[in-house]
């Protein structure tokens, strides 16, 4: 892994296979470049219509939904390297900055709109939903991704996640469920 700095343009080209005015064309800079792979991998793996906002379907599968998506995604080996190389002190903050600005707020942002919705139809009542959305979320990512990132386990069992999945939507929804 030689992260962001040590990674340029013509070596992403010759991996991919493509000519290296075809990277130089669809994208300006190494900066654009990364943005869009991490905007595609988010939206790969949590589609905008993983937070519908017409309300269909029951609360608690909605979230169980999107929970599943996002542990899938900060579990994968590629989301654990990215982790792993943005913790390090070498990891330029512009980098950790372009990182958050394509993937976790964008993901943030949508889940905000859903959770706003939610809340209009009296099937949520939170006080403070910018403050609930990174709560879901850091709850999602708990120990176990935290052991991971830090190798200190191996990929967890279906029955693992799943279990930890429901055990944080029942406590977001004791928390944030109507009233």
């Amino acid at each position: 892994v030689q992260g962001f700095e040590g990674v340029s343009r013509d070596l992403i080209a010759n991996e991919a296979g493509v000519p290296k005015l075809t990277v130089y064309s669809h994208f300006g800079d190494k900066e654009a470049l990364f943005a869009e792979a991490v905007r595609a991998k988010c939206e790969e793996q949590m589609p905008p219509d993983l937070f519908p906002s017409d309300l269909q379907g029951p609360l608690r599968s909605q979230l169980t939904r999107i929970a599943q998506a996002f542990f899938a995604l900060i579990t994968s080996d590629e989301a654990l390297s990215m982790h792993r190389m943005m913790m390090t002190q070498a990891s330029d903050i512009r980098v950790r900055q372009m990182f958050w600005q394509a993937g976790p707020q964008k993901v943030q942002d949508a889940f905000k709109a859903f959770l706003e919705a939610r809340a209009a139809a009296g099937e949520l009542d939170v006080p403070d939903i910018a403050r609930a959305v990174p709560q879901f979320f850091c709850l999602l990512k708990g120990e176990l991704h935290m052991r991971m990132a830090s190798g200190l386990c191996g990929t967890p069992s279906k029955r693992d996640v799943d279990a930890h999945i429901d055990a944080t939507v029942d406590l977001f929804l004791r928390a944030y469920g109507a009233r």
